[in-house]
């Protein structure tokens, strides 16, 4: 495939939009799952709207450290904050436009068999883009590229996109300060930078909330629309 896009990024549970423009701007897409996990970061967390103002809901995982990969840490489902959270979930968003469509689906994500944060979030970003009729080429790292493990930050990503046969890295704007396009453009590959257009849409209020899960999104509004919202990025 002439100009084939490739992006790596940590699994997140049920990211907020601009992770999904970032899986619709590329080919394949691959999850990192064999690098650290990180503490009060976003692989475990997200914002709902809870009451009409934004607050955050944790999935519970049990041993956490920075020092093991992602895909070694494991879901609390014994946890009673665990099992809250398909209720706060339901009682946030019931009577919600698209409630009837979008709530069966993260029920059954919630209550899968999964067993480690890194199964949970791969399965809700799956689910999503099911939901969305989007088909994508999704991959895990430690899967498909466990050989490049122990390099450094950006000879791994290079190397991933080119065992991919890649000709394009698409990173998220935060990586702007990390990545230098002449690095990667030294082994052939274009590094671009996505960066979000994060769009306002009819929530309970008058007054719109940004910065939420995409469950959020999925609540109030049609496919077509999310969809469309997917599209909506620029590429620097």
């Amino acid at each position: 495939m002439a100009n084939k896009k490739v992006a790596v990024m940590q699994p997140y549970v049920f990211p907020y939009i601009g992770y999904f423009q970032l899986i619709q701007s590329v080919d394949t897409f691959v999850f990192y799952d064999d690098v650290n996990f990180i503490k009060k970061g976003w692989i475990n967390r997200n914002n709902l709207l809870i009451n009409k103002e934004k607050q955050i809901v944790t999935f519970p995982c049990k041993g956490i450290s920075q020092n093991k990969e992602i895909r070694e840490i494991e879901i609390n489902k014994d946890d009673k904050a665990y099992q809250k959270i398909i209720r706060t979930i339901e009682l946030a968003y019931k009577g919600a436009p698209y409630f009837e469509n979008i709530f069966p689906l993260i029920e059954t994500v919630i209550v899968s068999d999964n067993l480690t944060i890194s199964e949970l979030a791969v399965s809700s970003i799956e689910a999503v883009m099911e939901y969305l009729e989007i088909p994508k080429n999704f991959k895990l790292s430690s899967d498909s590229h466990s050989n490049s493990k122990g390099q450094p930050r950006a000879d791994r990503l290079i190397a991933i996109t080119k065992s991919e046969g890649g000709s394009n890295y698409i990173n998220a704007a935060g990586g702007i300060e990390l990545y230098d396009k002449a690095d990667f453009e030294k082994h052939g590959i274009e590094l671009q930078f996505l960066m979000p257009e994060l769009p306002e849409y009819k929530q309970w209020g008058d007054s719109f909330v940004p910065g939420l899960s995409i469950i959020d999104i999925l609540m109030f509004n049609d496919v077509p629309s999310v969809q469309a919202m997917l599209n909506n990025y620029s590429l620097i």
